[in-house]
C-alpha cells in the first residue's frame, strides 16, 4: 500500500533523509526505531503527504501523493502526532469530531451530533464513556486513547503512529500497543509507528525498519533484525538479545553505551 522511492529530504544545510526505500504491504505492523534526529518523524510526515520530498516520491496504492490534496491525503492516510497542544475546555467528542474534517469539510464539522465513525472510534478505544469530559482533565494515558480515537475518525486503511507510547506509564504503554494491535486486526489496517522502546516493537511489531543519519540500515521480521549488532549501530549501546520464554520474540539487555569508534561496527551485524 506505501511505497517510498529513493526519498530525500532535508534543509538548508541538514540532510534529514537521504534515498530512502521503503515498502510496506497492505495489513502491515512496521515499527520504525532509530535515535532521535534520525529521520523517523520526518519519514511518517512525508507518507502522511504532510511533507514534500525533495526528491524520490511516496506512492499510496501506486498513486503519488504529491499530487493529493492534503485533505485527499488526510482521506486515505490518518497520522497521530507525538503530541497536540489540548485547547482548554474542548470535550472528548469535540476533539475526535476533528477527525472527520476530511470528510466533512469545515461546514460540517458545525453541525451538531456525531456521526456513526465518531461513535465507533471512541467505543473502539473504550472512550465513548468520556464522551462529554474534558480533554485538559484526562490522564496521559486517557488522553492518548482520544487521541487514537481521533485518528481513528478519519476512517482510512492506514494509520501512521509516531511515538505513541511517548511519556506514558508502562501500563499505558503496553495498553495503547495492545489496543493497536487489536484495532489493526478487527479493521484490517496498514499500521507504520514510530517507537522508542525497542521491546515493543520486538513484540508486536510484523517488521522493523531501523534508520541511522537519514537512512535505512535494518529491514526486517524482529527475530532477524534484533541483533547485538542492531544495538550497537542504531542505538549506539553494547548489550545482549535472549527470547521471552513465554512468546519467544525477542528480548534485549543493553548492558553500556558505546562511545567513540564502535568496536562492534561490522557489515555482518545487521542483516
Amino acid at each position: 500500500m506505501i511505497q517510498a522511492e529513493r526519498l530525500s529530504f532535508g534543509y538548508p544545510g541538514r540532510t534529514v533523509l537521504d534515498g530512502v526505500d521503503l515498502t510496506v504491504s497492505d495489513g502491515e505492523l512496521v515499527a520504525l526505531i532509530g535515535l532521535n534526529g534520525c529521520g523517523k518523524s520526518t519519514l511518517l510526515r512525508l507518507c502522511a503527504g504532510l511533507l514534500r520530498p525533495g526528491a524520490g516520491r511516496v506512492l499510496l496504492d501506486g498513486d503519488d501523493l504529491a499530487g493529493l490534496s492534503r485533505r485527499a491525503a488526510a482521506r486515505r492516510v490518518a497520522l497521530l502526532h507525538q503530541s497536540a497542544p489540548s485547547v482548554p475546555g474542548m470535550t472528548v467528542r469535540q476533539l475526535v469530531r476533528q477527525g472527520r474534517y476530511a470528510v466533512r469539510g469545515p461546514l460540517g464539522m458545525l453541525r451538531d451530533g456525531d456521526d456513526e465513525v465518531c461513535v465507533r472510534a471512541m467505543a473502539d478505544v473504550g472512550v465513548g464513556g468520556w464522551a462529554d469530559r474534558p480533554v485538559d482533565a484526562l490522564s496521559g494515558g486517557e488522553r492518548q486513547r482520544v487521541r487514537l480515537a481521533l485518528a481513528l475518525a478519519q476512517d482510512t486503511r492506514v494509520l501512521l503512529l509516531d511515538e505513541p507510547t511517548t511519556y506514558l506509564d508502562l501500563r499505558y504503554q503496553l495498553e495503547v500497543m495492545r489496543t493497536v494491535v487489536r484495532l489493526r486486526k478487527e479493521r484490517g489496517l496498514t499500521v507504520v509507528m514510530v517507537l522508542h522502546d525497542l521491546g515493543h516493537a520486538a513484540r508486536f511489531a510484523d517488521r522493523i525498519v531501523a534508520l541511522r543519519e537519514g537512512s535505512v540500515v535494518a529491514d526486517g521480521p524482529p527475530d532477524e533484525v534484533v541483533t547485538p549488532g542492531l544495538l550497537a549501530e542504531v542505538l549506539g549501546v553494547a548489550g545482549r538479545v535472549g527470547r521471552d520464554p513465554v512468546g519467544d520474540w525477542p528480548v534485549c539487555y543493553p548492558d553500556h553505551p558505546l562511545e567513540g569508534p564502535n568496536p562492534l561496527r561490522n557489515e555482518n551485524h545487521i542483516h
